[in-house]
């Protein structure tokens, strides 16, 4: 049976994610340990606060999917009659860099921590104002996508303003500066849209990022790449991860350029999980805090089944899912 593996993003975070992984499965231990005990702090005895600061959410996030990740793998091994491939692999946003690091992308965890810590700061820093408060805000808005598109062209006026997340079928999130969030709601709710501030703590994949984005370009030629061992794909495609790269282009090149234009570019997320499915793929596992991804799925694609993996419960209810699923 075919697996698409998803990876959570950044606003799924909660104190005392982690921890029952941590303290149930060595594989999981082994995760925290190697990341830290900032992160085993922010993730087990922090405050939401502190846990909404990108520059905190980012590896705290990354390390419990990782951490859900190999304890996933150390399980499954132990199914001898479950026939199970893992076909695909996706990451929402900052999802996809667990995803860069369980195909292979990104060579292991202690790498993948300093990228995405790293990202973290970078795109803190250029979601501040020159006195260091928030610039931008986000939302979830609850309508045809083709009403939000219209009410973001109203709404926009000077500001950034920017459809960011393709979510689902009548699921898109909003973003930019604060103002321009502001008068969306009012303009939104005439278009007849529900709208939901988001937990995050200021406007991802838009052009207040562009900074963060070049600059991240720059610090990741401290770094080599693979070219990914499971198929992948792309925040910003909803495609292969390597369709469109030129026969010229080295995979380093091409991982840096993809990194970077990340942070600044929508997220496809509808188009990634249809694509998924159209090459087979009809079973997919969450692997990281919260259900977001899931109900997702289970939006997108009605026919497919979806589970998560976030704690010992979970984790091992998905893995007794696919085996049932698999047989």
């Amino acid at each position: 049976m075919k697996i698409g593996a998803l990876f959570s993003g950044q606003g799924a975070q909660y104190v005392g994610m982690g921890r029952d992984l941590y303290e149930n499965f060595p594989a999981a231990k082994d995760v925290f340990d190697r990341a830290g005990d900032d992160i085993k702090h922010w993730c087990f005895d922090g405050d939401e606060d502190a846990l909404k600061q990108t520059a905190i959410t980012q590896p705290a996030v990354y390390t419990v999917s990782m951490a859900a990740w190999v304890s996933f793998l150390d399980e499954l091994a132990k199914e001898t009659q479950a026939r199970v491939e893992i076909a695909g692999m996706a990451g929402f946003s900052l999802g996809e860099y667990a995803a860069y690091t369980a195909s292979g992308v990104v060579a292991d965890i202690e790498t993948g921590l300093e990228i995405v810590r790293k990202r973290g700061e970078l795109m803190s820093e250029a979601g501040r104002r020159s006195d260091g408060s928030p610039r931008g805000a986000m939302a979830a808005l609850m309508g045809s996508r083709e009403s939000v598109l219209r009410s973001v062209e109203a709404a926009r006026g000077r500001d950034v303003l920017e459809a960011v997340n393709f979510n689902a079928p009548g699921q898109t999130v909003v973003a930019g500066d604060k103002e321009a969030v502001d008068r969306l709601k009012t303009v939104g709710r005439d278009e007849g849209l529900k709208i939901i501030p988001l937990n995050v703590s200021t406007a991802f994949h838009t052009p207040i990022m562009n900074s963060a984005s070049e600059n991240f370009r720059r610090f990741l030629e401290n770094y080599t790449f693979g070219s990914p061992k499971t198929p992948l794909c792309s925040n910003i495609t909803g495609k292969n991860f390597l369709d469109g790269k030129p026969k010229d282009s080295t995979i380093d090149a091409w991982v840096r350029d993809r990194m970077a234009e990340q942070v600044r570019r929508p997220v496809l997320w509808q188009e990634t999980i249809e694509n998924m499915r159209s090459n087979g793929i009809r079973c997919f596992a969450e692997f990281g805090p919260g259900k977001t991804l899931t109900k997702l799925v289970k939006r997108i694609a009605p026919d497919a089944c979806a589970f998560n993996a976030e704690d010992g419960e979970s984790l091992m209810k998905t893995i007794g899912e696919i085996r049932d699923v698999a047989q």
